[in-house]
């Protein structure tokens, strides 16, 4: 007999595609995807634990989800990921209302997890004490995001131990797929019509790290996407500064098909701040990567992340984030409040900021930013771009969107499709037409 499962998934497309291993797994044992929870007999939230906002956003799902719970006969509820791996046992005794946790490794056997519930009907969990999954591409996965795109985890896990991040002990040490893998599941997603696919992991750039002195690197993976696929957009997301290399930006400059996207989380510029991040570089290795980029790729956009309010921070070296920001006038930029965890290196550092001032400072370079965002894009009002069509838009039914090979799925804007007929997973020329800070507007050329 089918059963419905209904599952919400939190946090980022690395989490993502973990939702769509658990999805394809459960159903191939037989469960069906509904997109009501009342009409759900399993309901699994799977978690981010990254940070507080993070934990609460979570927390606060499952016990909304919970209420469900009271109905006859009640749906099983199972919460999994990085949550469950943050906090453990805790959460057994802070959730009674569910049924099974499982953290960031053994959720691939979910359906026989589930099977031993039913006959031993008390609150499980299970934790591995250092994550060592690694997923591969004969693991059933249902692709949730739109048949045009689509993720690829290319790595597990994080050797950089930066002081303010829990994830190595979340997601364990860097583990990376293998570049055969890789191919062949970057040749399924291909197959199923996938037009932009996007390279993600903790690192990007510290692929094949771990796979030996003569293993395969980032360059290596993406010359062979492009030889063994025929898939016209080609994105990176989060790329370690000082690990972008000479030959990745020459790599990227002379195909067209990886697009001129760079995802770099800087995290700030002052060096002393740096240096208690545990970041390995300082202001001018920041600067001459830029200016190094711009120059070997002009049209490349560059978008960034920063976080404010870290312990020791002073109102001087804001300013100084603001001086960088208006000399290099990056396209996107996300600005962080810093979160203090516990279990980070950086908890234990002195001259913590109050949470209303870290506010105050996030504001404040966000406001900067807006102007330069938007500054930016009216630059490009009159060029005409290559736009992946998205379908209608959040907005209004009387708009379709898209994104240009600048703005990144659910992370930037998008452009507003006014004018001119192309459906969803389409690649159209767009002349832009106006600029707002964040979006554009345009009209397909004939």
């Amino acid at each position: 007999m089918v059963k419905n499962l209904f599952m919400l998934s939190l946090g980022c497309p690395k989490n993502l595609v973990d939702s769509e291993l658990m999805l394809g797994t459960l159903l191939k044992s037989g469960y069906a995807v509904c997109e009501d929870p009342e009409n759900a007999e399993l309901i699994i939230v799977n978690t981010c634990g990254f940070i507080k906002s993070a934990v609460q956003e979570a927390i606060d799902e499952i016990l909304q989800l919970s209420k469900l719970k009271e109905r006859c006969p009640a749906p099983i509820l199972v919460v999994t990921g990085c949550l469950v791996q943050r906090y453990g046992n805790d959460l057994k005794k802070a959730l009674p209302e569910v049924d099974l946790f499982v953290g960031t490794d053994g959720f691939i056997d979910l359906p026989l997890k589930l099977s031993a519930l039913t006959h031993s009907p008390q609150t499980k969990i299970n934790l591995a004490e250092s994550p060592s999954f690694l997923m591969d591409s004969s693991l059933d996965r249902r692709v949730s995001t739109p048949a045009h795109r689509a993720y690829l985890k290319i790595s597990e896990g994080c050797s950089n131990n930066c002081s303010y991040c829990l994830i190595p002990s979340l997601r364990g040490r860097l583990r990376s797929r293998s570049l055969d893998d890789l191919i062949a599941e970057a040749k399924q997603l291909e197959k199923l019509g996938v037009k932009e696919l996007t390279l993600v992991g903790q690192d990007v750039t510290a692929y094949g790290v771990d796979l030996g002195k003569n293993g395969p690197r980032l360059p290596k993976l993406l010359a062979e996407l492009l030889r063994h696929t025929n898939i016209p957009w080609l994105r990176m997301l989060y790329l370690y500064p000082n690990r972008i290399s000479q030959e990745l930006l020459e790599t990227i400059a002379i195909n067209p098909r990886l697009l001129p996207y760079f995802d770099i989380p800087l995290q700030h510029v002052n060096d002393r701040i740096l240096r208690l991040m545990n970041r390995p570089y300082k202001q001018k290795d920041v600067c001459k990567l830029l200016r190094n980029i711009k120059k070997v790729i002009p049209q490349a956009a560059i978008r960034s992340t920063f976080i404010v309010g870290f312990p020791g921070e002073g109102d001087e070296d804001i300013a100084e984030l603001e001086g960088f920001l208006r000399e290099f006038k990056l396209n996107h930029v996300g600005v962080f409040a810093y979160s203090n965890e516990d279990g980070c290196a950086a908890a234990d550092l002195p001259d913590h900021c109050g949470e209303e001032l870290k506010e105050a400072r996030r504001q404040r370079i966000m406001a900067l930013q807006k102007e330069i965002s938007w500054q930016q894009n009216k630059m490009r009002i009159g060029r005409v771009e290559k736009v992946l069509v998205e379908g209608l838009s959040k907005e209004t039914d009387l708009l379709l969107e898209g994104r240009s090979r600048c703005q990144a799925p659910e992370i930037d804007g998008c452009v507003y499709i006014n004018s001119g007929s192309c459906r969803p997973g389409d690649i159209v020329d767009l002349r832009i037409t106006a600029a707002h800070p964040y979006d554009l507007v345009g009209e397909v050329v004939d």
